[in-house]
C-alpha cells in the first residue's frame, strides 16, 4: 500500500483544526488555541517534509497545503480582530493581500497560462512575521507574555511585509503578463 496519501491527510487534519482553534479563541481559551496552533504548525512542516523527502507530492497536495494555511491564518486574523486583540485594519490588510494575490493568480491562469506558484523571498518573510505575530498574540493572551512592545514590533513588521510582498506580486505578475502579451 502506497503511503503517498499521508501529506494530503495531514493537510486535511490541519484544515480540520481551523474550527477548534477559532472556537477556543472566541471562548477566550487561548492556551488551548495556542496548543492547536502549534500542532497545526508542526503538521505543516511535517507534510512538507514528507512530500519532499519521499517525493509524495501531488496536485491535490499543492492545493490543500496553501488552502489549509490561508484558512488558519486568515481565520485567526479575523477572529483576533473580532475579539479586539489586534486592530481590525491589520486583519483587513492581511486578507486583502491574499485576495489580490489569489485573484491575480486565477486571472493569470485562465487568461494567459497556468501558474506555478512559487513564493518569493519577501512573501516567505511575510509569512514568518504573520506566524510569529499570531503566535505571540495568542501567547500574550494566554500567558501574559511577551511584552506589548514585541507584539507592536511584529505587527509593524507584518504590515510592512504584507504591503511590500503584495506589491511585489502585483508588479511581478503584471510584468510577466505584459511580456507574454508582447510575444
Amino acid at each position: 500500500m502506497a503511503l503517498s496519501w499521508i501529506p494530503n491527510a495531514i493537510s486535511l487534519l490541519r484544515i480540520a483544526l481551523v474550527a477548534p482553534v477559532l472556537w477556543f479563541m472566541l471562548r477566550g481559551e487561548f492556551g488551548w488555541a495556542l496548543l492547536l496552533f502549534w500542532i497545526a504548525g508542526f503538521s505543516d512542516g511535517l507534510d512538507g517534509y514528507l512530500a519532499n523527502r519521499f517525493d509524495w507530492q501531488s496536485r491535490l497536495g499543492a492545493l490543500l497545503d496553501p488552502v489549509a494555511d490561508k484558512l488558519l491564518v486568515n481565520g485567526m486574523f479575523i477572529t483576533l480582530a473580532i475579539i479586539g486583540l489586534i486592530p481590525g485594519w491589520l486583519a483587513v490588510v492581511v486578507i486583502l493581500r491574499d485576495v489580490v494575490i489569489v485573484s491575480g493568480a486565477v486571472a493569470y491562469h485562465y487568461l494567459i497560462e497556468p501558474v506555478d506558484g512559487e513564493p518569493t523571498s519577501i512573501s516567505k518573510l511575510n509569512t514568518t512575521f504573520q506566524l510569529l505575530f499570531l503566535l505571540f498574540v495568542l501567547s500574550r493572551a494566554a500567558f501574559d507574555w511577551p511584552a506589548d512592545i514585541t507584539i507592536t514590533v511584529l505587527g509593524a513588521a507584518t504590515l510592512v511585509t504584507v504591503v511590500i510582498s503584495g506589491l511585489d506580486y502585483v508588479l511581478r505578475w503584471s510584468g510577466r503578463a505584459r511580456r507574454r502579451a508582447e510575444t
